[in-house]
């Protein structure tokens, strides 16, 4: 089995370094595993990201869409789906080809923030919790390649609400597994728009994609409430 992890990029000049050479280190010496930065950036990331060994394609701007893009390019038989700001477990690599060799085609880590304050180590303890209002792109994806594309990937129509999306449409066709391992996340955007009301943004994100709120109207509330 091959890994390939795919990391979709726009303007992430100030973090992608520090992403790419622990996850650089992280993978070294292994043959079943591959990085792909699929970018849509106007700053210098894709120009850092090159000097990684890793491979960076270019692709329209929309998460849903560079992730596509990135799984096309991946060479994988196992889509492992990461933020540019968000850092797995040493064991990651292998946690994920165990899962799949036991029969487990899709699911996601559990997440810690990058910031010990009390309430956001609340949030990430309830990313162990098997409910979608629980679930987000920050905690990654590993999906098998064949269900990935049974299901058609992302939905490229979605500015926002991809992650929850995609784990629902999955969910229809297999078991998403919740592994004991974490991910660690940046907490720069509740930093940005602050722990509490950002988390109620969320929260209303979520109520109306349950509610089936217009894609465009979702968008234009992210975009205007969340910096």
């Amino acid at each position: 089995m091959k890994l390939s992890i795919i990391i979709p990029t726009y303007n992430e000049s100030e973090h992608i370094d520090h992403t790419l050479s622990i996850l650089v280190s992280m993978l070294k010496n292994r043959k079943d595993t591959e990085i792909i930065v699929s970018d849509a950036s106007s700053d210098s990331t894709a120009a850092q990201a090159a000097q990684w060994p890793v491979r960076v394609i270019r692709s329209p701007k929309g998460r849903a869409v560079q992730m596509n893009e990135g799984a096309k390019a991946a060479s994988g038989t196992i889509l492992y789906f990461l933020h540019a700001d968000t850092i797995p477990s040493p064991d990651f690599a292998d946690d994920i080809i165990a899962s799949v060799k036991q029969g487990k085609q899709c699911g996601c880590f559990q997440m810690n923030f990058d910031d010990k304050h009390w309430v956001m180590q609340c949030y990430g303890w309830f990313t162990q919790l098997p409910l979608a209002i629980c679930r987000g792109g920050d905690q990654s994806l590993f999906v098998e390649r064949s269900l990935f594309n049974a299901i058609e990937g992302f939905n490229t129509t979605l500015r926002v609400m991809e992650d929850i999306d995609i784990i629902e449409r999955l969910q229809r066709s297999a078991t998403f597994h919740i592994l004991p391992g974490y991910v660690t996340t940046s907490a720069r955007k509740y930093d940005r728009n602050g722990r509490f009301r950002l988390q109620i943004i969320f929260g209303c994100m979520h109520l109306f994609y349950w509610l089936g709120f217009d894609k465009d109207i979702m968008a234009d509330f992210y975009s205007r409430n969340i910096s």
